[in-house]
């Protein structure tokens, strides 16, 4: 797939690692053994 660059003012494109850690990460952040989906923003973590 190629990857499309926004030069429009707002939202742009985020580099591949970024969004691959982010992928991980919602099924397990770190070692906390949550998902990023089920931890409060209020958390240490």
């Amino acid at each position: 797939m190629d990857r499309v660059y926004n030069f429009a003012a707002g939202p742009s494109t985020m580099p591949l690692e970024a969004l691959e850690t982010a992928a991980r990460e919602m099924t397990s952040y770190g070692t906390t053994g949550m998902s990023v989906m089920e931890m409060s923003h209020r958390s240490k973590m």
